[in-house]
């Protein structure tokens, strides 16, 4: 059983940053890892993979976000964390945080890879 939380949160103006945090809790054994990923879904859309770290430690992101948002983690904390950039109103979406307890991360963005999944943290961006 893992639990996942995500915070961080909230509503800024175009141009402006948030820095979300994800936090997983729970059994592995040496040679498993927590793989978090960071996925956004939009009303009435599909949810999509903003962010990802295969083992070890290489970073994916989508065109739309490259270049403005950053995952990064600390080990030690079972934490990632995902800094936001530059915002954009097309970046409002509810942002969840997804784990999978693997022997290596590959970084996939396909929602049924991840078995554990945050409540999600809304994040809106005005015009």
């Amino acid at each position: 059983q893992v639990q996942v939380h995500e915070s961080g949160g909230g509503s800024v103006q175009t141009g402006g940053s948030l820095r979300l945090s994800c936090t997983a809790a729970g059994k592995t054994d040496n040679r498993s890892h927590y793989c978090l990923t960071w996925f956004r879904q939009a009303p009435g859309k599909e949810s999509v993979g903003v962010a990802s770290m295969s083992t070890p430690g290489n970073t994916y992101y989508p065109g739309e976000v490259r270049d403005r948002f950053t995952i990064s983690q600390d080990n030690a904390k079972n934490t990632v964390y995902l800094q936001m950039d530059r915002l954009q109103p097309w970046d409002t979406a509810m942002y969840y945080c997804a784990a999978a307890v693997e022997t290596y991360c590959t970084g996939n963005f396909r929602p049924e890879r991840y078995d554990y999944w945050g409540q999600g943290t809304q994040v809106t961006v005005s015009s």
